[in-house]
Order: structure tokens, then C-alpha cells, then sequence
């Protein structure tokens, strides 16, 4: 007996025929949940047929990375998708494949080429796996045809991995992402937090269920559309949804539970100190440590505090994940230009600027500057 059913068994008294035949809607799909959700054939292919017909339908098709479909294309998607909206990668999606059109282009480009074009997307060591993944793939002269042979490929997991299987050869290839989450917590009134163990061993056991073996593309797709489109965070359009008959969660009239909100945090502050240092139309920038906040991107010299007798030049602001900075940038003595002696240097016309990868933040800054408008940048 599984540890969920032995305790909703105790919980009535040891009386098994009373622990299942007195249960409420709710107690019954939360014991249903606890003994692993288990849907027999019929059900299984009732819900594939619905999720396929209606991405045939009402799905998105005209994505760039679903014309003239490649391995190499979904891959490069998939990674730049992860922690951003559809609509913010499309234009890198297709200035990127402008530059690296195969994986053999990407395998020979520089860091400081894949991290400009990277420039403003954020979570950058995804650009990093991705030309890790690349030149994994050239030296194999090959791409990965099997699920665990893509799991070997470098900065690739489960969720991509299934992604490039369903997507580039249209095999069995299940995908868990927040949207997938969002779908199957409500439909199957899955309790626990994102990203805990307990919820996603669930979510990924009913992936493997439920993904068909033929037809994983369009059963693919027609999850994440329909997390991006019907069954969103806010104000989900229950009406249109092709699984509102099964959907637990709205039966239970609890959409807004699921999936189970994170306890929010405060998010601290974090002040940061930049050294502005120029010299006529130029300005000294610094390479950042390939681990860490902005690896490997170009950026103005950082310390720990303002240096002695500096003059604030302006400041700016941004949001991480996990912390809000609040930079101030210092106009920088000459004598204190050797404190940054140690660090890779370059210095850069202020007009090309752009064409370096530098982050969003620290550009916008240093384009405002430059442009005369210091103290309000950022």
C-alpha cells in the first residue's frame, strides 16, 4: 500500500470501504493522486485526440522555428523559450539563425559573437550551453537521434531533450515546462509547489503516460498553446478550452489554486558599484568571470565600493530573479585605472558599443550617458 493511502486509510478509522466510498469530489481525486494517477487506454486517447484536434485548430503554426523544421533550429528555440515569452524571442530567434545557421556556424563562432547577439535576453549561460551543445554536436558529426543520446548532449535536460524529439522528428518525446505544468496541475488537481520534487515526479509521470507515440508533435504543441493561450495564469478561458469536461480544478472551482503559488519572498536590494573610465571617445570595459551574474559578457569595471574621491556619474537599476541591484557609476580617477589591470580589458568607441555583448542594463546606461542624459539612465 502506497505511504498516501495508508494515511487517508487511517484517517477513516482502518476502514478501507469507508476510506473510498465516503470520499467528497476532491477527497476522491486527491486519493486518486496520492496512489499516482493511472488512466486506463480509452481515457488516455480521449485526451490525446482532444489536445491534437484542437492544436490542428486553433494552435500556433506560423512560429519561425516551426517553418522548415530542423533539429538544430528547435534546439536553438527551445533554449532561448526557457524563462521567456514567445514574442520577445522571435526577433533573436531570427537575427540568430541570420548569423549561426547551423550547428557547424555556431560550433567556430567567439564568445564575445554568441554573447552580443545573446544581448537583452537574459539568463545567459544559456548561450553558453547552446554553443557548448553545438560544438558537442559537430564533433559528432551528427545530431542525436534517441532520447538519452540527447540527454548527453551538453546544457540539454529532460524538457528539451523531449522537445527536439517531438518537435524535429515528430517521435515519443514527453516535455514538462510551465506551461505543461500549468495544464496538468489543473486538469488533474495536482497539489505541491512548482518545481518540488513530489509535483514534478508527478507531472512527469503523467507526460509519459499521456504523450502519444505517434503524433508527439502535434500533442506536444497543442499543450504548450494551450498553456500559453487558454489555460494562462490570470483570467484562463476555461470556455474554450478542450478539456474543461475533465478539468478537476474548475469542477472544484479552485483555478486560481493551481498550480500551487510559491510563499513569496521579499526580494532584497543589492547596491552595485560600476567605474566609469574614459578617455576622449572611448570607455574601458572589462570582461566578466565565465561563472556568476552576466558571465563572460563585457561590462564596465564592478567593486565592492565607490572608489575614493569619485564622482557619481548616474545610476541605474535592475531586477533579477533573486534581487533588485541598485548600481551607482562612478567617474573613476586616472589613478585608479590600474585597479582593473588584472581583468581582460578593452578600450571601446563609444559608437560602437552596440556591436559589443554587453548587458542590457549596463548598455542602456552607457547609451544615455553618452547621448547626455546621465542621471536618468536605467
Amino acid at each position: 500500500m502506497r505511504v498516501g493511502a495508508w494515511l487517508l486509510f487511517m484517517a477513516t478509522g482502518g476502514d478501507w470501504q469507508s476510506s473510498t466510498d465516503n470520499l467528497d469530489c476532491r477527497q476522491f481525486w486527491l486519493w486518486q493522486t496520492l496512489m499516482s494517477i493511472q488512466l486506463n487506454k480509452q481515457q488516455i486517447e480521449n485526451l490525446q485526440e482532444r489536445v491534437i484536434g484542437w492544436q490542428h485548430s486553433h494552435g500556433r503554426h506560423q512560429l519561425p522555428w516551426q517553418q522548415d523544421v530542423t533539429p538544430y533550429k528547435v534546439l536553438v528555440s527551445e533554449l532561448m523559450l526557457q524563462q521567456t515569452q514567445v514574442a520577445t524571442v522571435i526577433p533573436y530567434f531570427n537575427r540568430w539563425l541570420a548569423a549561426f545557421p547551423d550547428v557547424a556556424a555556431l560550433a567556430a563562432a567567439s564568445e564575445d559573437e554568441v554573447m552580443r547577439l545573446w544581448q537583452g535576453l537574459g539568463y545567459y549561460a544559456r548561450a553558453r550551453n547552446l554553443q557548448k551543445a553545438a560544438r558537442y554536436i559537430d564533433a559528432l558529426q551528427r545530431f542525436p537521434a534517441t532520447l538519452d543520446e540527447w540527454l548527453q548532449v551538453p546544457g540539454v535536460g529532460r524538457y528539451t531533450a523531449g522537445a527536439v524529439l517531438s518537435f524535429a522528428y515528430n517521435s515519443y518525446g514527453p516535455i514538462v515546462d510551465g506551461n505543461v505544468r500549468r495544464v496538468y496541475a489543473r486538469l488533474f488537481a495536482l497539489d505541491g509547489v512548482p518545481n518540488t520534487p513530489k509535483l514534478e515526479k508527478q507531472l512527469w509521470q503523467l507526460a509519459e503516460q499521456l504523450t502519444p507515440q505517434q503524433h508527439s508533435k502535434s500533442y506536444a504543441q497543442g499543450l504548450l498553446d494551450l498553456g500559453a493561450t487558454i489555460c494562462k495564469p490570470r483570467q484562463p478561458l476555461c470556455d474554450l478550452c478542450p478539456l474543461a469536461a475533465d478539468c478537476q480544478a474548475l469542477q472544484q472551482n479552485r483555478i486560481a489554486d493551481y498550480p500551487n503559488p510559491k510563499p513569496k519572498k521579499a526580494i532584497p536590494l543589492k547596491d552595485g558599484h560600476f567605474w566609469l573610465v574614459k578617455q576622449a571617445e572611448r570607455v574601458l570595459l572589462v570582461k566578466r568571470p565565465p561563472v556568476g551574474i552576466w558571465p563572460a559578457l563585457w561590462c564596465l569595471p564592478e567593486f565592492s565600493q565607490a572608489p575614493p574621491a569619485a564622482v557619481l556619474a548616474g545610476q541605474f537599476s535592475h531586477q533579477f530573479t533573486h534581487y533588485k541591484l541598485a548600481a551607482s557609476v562612478w567617474l573613476a580617477p586616472d589613478e585608479h585605472i590600474a585597479g582593473v589591470a588584472e581583468q581582460q580589458t578593452q578600450w571601446v568607441d563609444t559608437g560602437n558599443l552596440a556591436d559589443f555583448g554587453l548587458p542590457a542594463p549596463v548598455l542602456s546606461y552607457l547609451l544615455q550617458y553618452f547621448s547626455g542624459n546621465p542621471l536618468s539612465a536605467g
